[in-house]
């Protein structure tokens, strides 16, 4: 069993979402699980489960909606993306090792590149480069700058062409451990202490460890009220409400409420503990795999 969460850069058509996501779970023996949009983000959260070769299916499938349907030319929003399929990462379930992932991420990749002739860099677990391993740097520069990254000897793709897709730009396939993503909105339009609060919680400045965080501003949202969007790469080190904890105490500290918080897609069962009113009991992956029960049995 493994899980798929292809980030697409789409969250403001939810017929252009439905059809791309819909192409996925068109695969046999590949369930889809969730499927999680952000308008101010322009982006969408699919979550897919199964085996191997049905989940690799179906990412071929989405590509091929995906880039049928999305043009990042004209494509604006608060979230960094590379690409139409902007990151695929794939995660161990129910004790699958996760040299699994790492090969179904690469052999995925090179998948996606063959047919779509698109440029695909491989991140996390599935990195080929040590300076691979952190997505923020593969996503470095946007799709904007990657014509001129993809030019130099460093930004050269794992596979595919040295040139972005015209229309699709690039997309980064990985294998990592379960990885929540959080926000919690706050009751200010000042995107400027958003970002100083992102800093003081993120660990690459000193503050939670495996926290990972962004001050954006949600300007499709009456307002523009601002948001710290966070990413927890390990809930055992550092857990939702903890983190919440945080931002709350660093959005006070600068006479700033919270309006409001918002998990993005699914979260393990286990980070629930502690975090109940943060969680929604149906919004966990073992939650969604019991009511898709012929996932297990494969195809």
């Amino acid at each position: 069993m493994i899980e798929a969460i292809p980030n697409i850069s789409e969250g403001r058509r939810p017929e252009v979402v439905r059809a791309i996501a819909d192409a996925a779970a068109a695969a046999p023996g590949a369930a889809l699980l969730d499927c999680s949009s952000d308008a101010s983000h322009h982006r969408s959260v699919i979550t897919l489960a199964g085996a191997a070769d049905p989940l690799r299916d179906a990412l071929l499938r989405l590509c091929e909606a995906a880039i049928a349907r999305i043009d990042l030319r004209a494509h604006r929003g608060a979230h960094p993306r590379i690409g139409a399929v902007d990151v695929v990462p794939f995660v161990p379930l129910d004790g699958t090792p996760m040299a699994a992932c790492v090969d179904l991420a690469r052999s995925t990749a090179a998948a996606l590149a063959d047919r779509f002739d698109l440029p695909v860099y491989l991140y996390a677990e599935a990195a080929a480069r040590p300076d691979r391993e952190r997505l923020e740097l593969v996503r470095r520069g946007g799709f904007e700058g990657l014509a001129a990254k993809l030019s130099t000897a460093e930004g050269t793709p794992d596979h595919g062409p040295a040139r972005p897709h015209p229309t699709a730009g690039a997309s980064a396939v990985g294998a990592r451990g379960a990885l929540i993503a959080f926000n919690v909105n706050l009751a200010s339009s000042d995107v400027e202490a958003a970002r100083a609060i992102a800093r003081a919680v993120r660990e690459r400045d000193g503050g939670l460890p495996a926290v990972k965080a962004l001050g954006l501003r949600l300007a499709e949202r009456e307002g523009a009220p601002v948001q710290v969007s966070l990413n927890l790469t390990d809930y055992r080190r550092t857990g939702i409400a903890a983190a919440v904890a945080r931002v709350t105490a660093e959005a006070t500290a600068r006479g700033i409420g919270v309006a409001g918080t918002e998990l993005v897609g699914l979260a393990p069962a286990a980070a629930r503990a502690g975090a109940e009113p943060y969680v929604p009991s149906d919004q966990t992956i073992e939650a969604r795999l019991e009511i898709t029960p012929a996932v297990r049995a494969g195809p």
